[in-house]
């Protein structure tokens, strides 16, 4: 059986997008950029920012296809949104740090006439209840996208679960009729048979069943066509 892989057509995509979008290129510009993402990061299409590496998505979809390894379209695409999800989610932390930058360099002067000791909590404060909304839609859009993750990827653990359950029936079946057609001296051909499975796939299955399940294979076998 072979696996999928995540849509090239989606990587490339995305790859281009991020390529693609005039974004800033100073770091200044970056940092300015990542302040202003908490509106747009987090929901769309596009999951790469300009200020995010390329190559460094790739790899880590590739990280989760090896982790997955899906087989078919659904697997696959269901291993890229739960990709996708999770660098979303990675960038919120970043992006709650930038707003919380944000405001200490907004009030770096405000609260001179304080106690110093006190200013850095006061500053937070005042940065808190400025961008309190921003902070809000952080963290509902971070439930959002794990709720979405925790159920995309139980989708996907059954999916395989039962791909897995069909999989071991048909390799089992497989193994009794490669064993029956051996005890009578006979070729056996799998793809003639109906299956997807190589004769050294099946012999490897069978090197796992004990010898009392292939006895009993073949003993119910030979009485069937005695009774026949």
């Amino acid at each position: 059986m072979t696996s999928g892989s995540i849509s090239a057509a989606q990587l490339a995509a995305n790859r281009a997008n991020a390529q693609h979008s005039t974004g800033p290129k100073t770091e200044q510009g970056k940092t300015t950029a990542s302040l202003n993402a908490v509106k747009t990061a987090l929901t769309g299409r596009t999951v790469l920012l300009p200020t995010d590496d390329a190559a460094e998505y790739e790899r880590f979809l590739r990280a989760y296809e090896k982790e997955f390894k899906p087989v078919g379209q659904r697997e696959s695409d269901l291993v890229q949104s739960i990709a996708d999800l999770s660098w979303r989610l990675r960038r919120i932390p970043a992006l709650e740090a930038a707003i919380f930058a944000r405001g200490h360099l907004e009030f770096a002067e405000s609260f001179n006439e304080h106690n110093p000791s006190l200013r850095p909590s006061m500053i937070e404060l005042e940065t808190f209840l400025k961008y309190e909304k921003q902070l809000r839609n952080l963290h509902v859009q971070e439930a959002r996208l794990s709720r979405r993750r925790e159920k995309e990827t139980a989708e996907l653990r059954q999916l395989q679960q039962e791909r897995k359950g069909k999989e071991l029936e048909a390799i089992d079946t497989a193994a009794r009729q490669y064993l029956i057609t051996k005890n009578r001296k006979q070729s056996f051909d799998p793809a003639a048979n109906g299956f997807e499975f190589s004769v050294v796939e099946i012999e490897r299955y069978l090197e796992k069943c004990s010898p009392t399940w292939i006895e009993g294979v073949i003993r119910r076998a030979n009485q069937h066509a005695e009774a026949a």
